[in-house]
């Protein structure tokens, strides 16, 4: 039996990278404390299955030191006031696959002869948010009224994703890495990023976050399409020191574009208690009660002190309850949901056609049976 020499501290730096504890592994590779202190050689299949278990490329393992690992896009994620250095194996993974999936659409698009996109990179910082989010809502044909009227947040975010991708933007929600249920997204790492394009714009949207929180990711990222840049963020409704200037332009322009403060104020009744204001604005504008929080303090409803105190008994409110999860749902929508519907009828249609191949087309949707590939072209078609 063949074993490897593996410099200790790249075992250790695998498995940190990949935010498991050592005893979570011991059951599986029960010499691997030997391994992290270098009194024992682990066999290459041991190497193998070590990396696929810490979701790590193997040659890595066999490096002189930890390689320096960077986010692909620009970062504006903030921690504390401070930017955050460590990526997750599972974010990489998923900008990764994002990318790939946007390179193949913009081909698709550029063979198909279908012009560029003029909303995006058509803002500036400096433009007035209110004035950029009545641009956003014309282009998307985001009515507030028709938002009003579903009966649920997830029946609200569906309806807003279908309006982005009609406008031709890529939206991938999800709250795992591709297709693999184990490989759980953290909202508290990021809650969304944009891949500027002006022939295939896409917006990732991190799933695992509540249905409200993702309706304003969704603004926020598409704010950064029309500003022309890519960025990945975690950041918050509250405008709250510490982010990068463009991060606060995008969250005042998703504020406004999910509640516009002329139609918050004529929803506000003088008297009514805060936590029942809350509860009604979120249900009539369909986002989270952050973002009402937000729009209060814009609007002068509320001073800081006020906020400040709301904001910190709302955050540890939500909280609690999205700890009691959820899951379920339907396979196919949710399955079209994390890749787009977009693009999945355009793979389709390519694949079908014979010029994507079926392995690429599979890899990419994140399924494993023609059956299944059908079934999902067809649920596309129907869903316009």
């Amino acid at each position: 039996m063949t074993r490897v020499s593996i410099d200790p501290e790249l075992i250790r730096w695998a498995r940190e990278r990949a935010g498991l504890e050592r005893a979570e592994l011991v059951a599986r590779f029960g010499k691997l404390p030997e391994w992290e202190e270098g009194a024992a050689r682990p066999t290459l299949k041991q190497v193998e299955a070590f990396a696929r278990a810490v979701h790590a490329p193997v040659g890595y393992l066999f490096l002189g030191e930890p390689p320096e690992e960077a986010v692909p896009i620009p970062d504006f994620r903030t921690l504390a006031g401070r930017t955050v250095t460590r990526p997750s194996p599972n974010l990489l993974d998923t900008i990764h696959a994002c990318q790939e999936r946007q390179s193949w659409y913009r081909e698709f698009v550029r063979g198909e002869r279908q012009p560029e996109l003029s909303f995006v990179g058509s803002a500036a910082v400096g433009a007035r948010p209110e004035t950029i989010a009545a641009r956003m809502r014309d282009t998307l044909d985001f009515d507030p009224a028709a938002r009003r009227a579903c009966p649920t947040w997830a029946e609200a975010l569906r309806l807003f994703v279908r309006q982005a991708e009609d406008a031709g933007v890529l939206v991938m929600v999800s709250g795992v890495v591709a297709s693999n249920n184990r490989r759980r997204l953290d909202p508290a790492e990021f809650r969304g990023f944009a891949l500027c394009d002006p022939l295939a714009p896409l917006v990732f949207v991190n799933g695992a976050d509540t249905k409200a929180a993702q309706m304003f990711t969704l603004a926020h990222e598409l704010a950064h399409l029309w500003l022309g840049a890519s960025a990945l963020s975690n950041s918050e409704a509250a405008p709250r020191p510490g982010f990068r200037r463009e991060e606060v332009w995008c969250n005042a322009v998703a504020a406004e574009v999910l509640a516009p403060l002329t139609a918050l104020r004529a929803e506000l009744r003088v008297g009514e208690a805060l936590p029942r204001t809350l509860a009604r604005l979120a249900r009539v504008f369909k986002v989270s009660t952050l973002v009402i929080l937000r729009r209060l303090l814009d609007a002068g409803w509320l001073d800081r002190g006020r906020f400040d105190a709301a904001w910190e008994q709302e955050t540890t409110r939500l909280r609690a309850l999205a700890r009691r999860g959820g899951g379920g749902g339907d396979f196919y929508r949710t399955t079209l949901s994390r890749v787009s519907r977009r693009f999945a009828r355009a793979l389709v249609v390519s694949t079908l056609e014979g010029r994507t191949l079926y392995r690429d087309a599979y890899r990419m949707l994140g399924v494993s049976r023609t059956e299944t590939f059908n079934r999902l072209g067809r649920e596309a078609e129907a869903m316009g």
